[in-house]
């Protein structure tokens, strides 16, 4: 049996009262969102918001243009 969201759980409300909750709920500084995002980040990815993994360098690689005269 395939998994079914509840449908009555959630309101759509009005445009004002989205505005309103998003003006009190969401972090003033973009610091606060950054801090949010990070540990949002943490949570979906199962890391210690205190120890990221590191970034994986194999991944990208860098090279100089060739530089044509003329």
């Amino acid at each position: 049996m395939p998994f079914r969201r509840a449908r009555t759980a959630h309101h759509a409300g009005t445009h004002e009262q989205a505005a309103e909750y998003y003006a009190q709920n969401q972090p003033a500084t973009p610091a606060e969102r950054l801090r949010a995002a990070a540990y949002l980040n943490s949570a979906a990815f199962g890391y210690d918001l205190n120890n990221p993994p590191r970034l994986g360098r194999t991944a990208f690689a860098t090279r100089r243009h060739a530089y044509r005269n003329g």
